[in-house]
Order: structure tokens, then sequence, then C-alpha cells
């Protein structure tokens, strides 16, 4: 069965996370509605763990809340 990946940016974007892309399982290609878990690593950084309902991999993604003013 072949595999999708994809890499995603941890730069913040102009929409919510909520109406952004969602994250992609790299085995069987399943988009991902919500993550299983988070917490917070440090002032700025925040840690999801995702779970795909589909095939049952998981994986961990880290997101800086640091927000830069131009």
């Amino acid at each position: 069965m072949p595999a999708l990946a994809e890499i995603l940016s941890t730069r913040p974007s102009r929409l919510p996370p909520r109406m952004c892309d969602r994250p992609i399982c790299t085995i069987c290609a399943d988009s991902m509605v919500a993550a299983e878990a988070s917490a917070f690593l440090s002032d700025n950084v925040i840690s999801y763990l995702w779970t795909c309902d589909n095939c049952g991999y998981g994986f961990v993604t880290k997101h800086s809340t640091k927000i830069v003013c131009n």
C-alpha cells in the first residue's frame, strides 16, 4: 500500500488552527480531526499527540505559540 507523507510547517498561519490543513497519516493518508492529547512543554511550545483512527499510527507535533510582529 503506498503511503503519503506531508511535512507540516510550525509557522503560525493567519487562520485559526481548526481551519488550517489537518495532519495527514503518513501510513494510510487519512486526515485527522483532533489531537488525542496535548501538553505545554515550555512557555511558548505546545506538543500534540495524534493517533490515526483508521490504522492506529501515532505521532507528535510541536507548535510555537510565540507571536512574531513585523
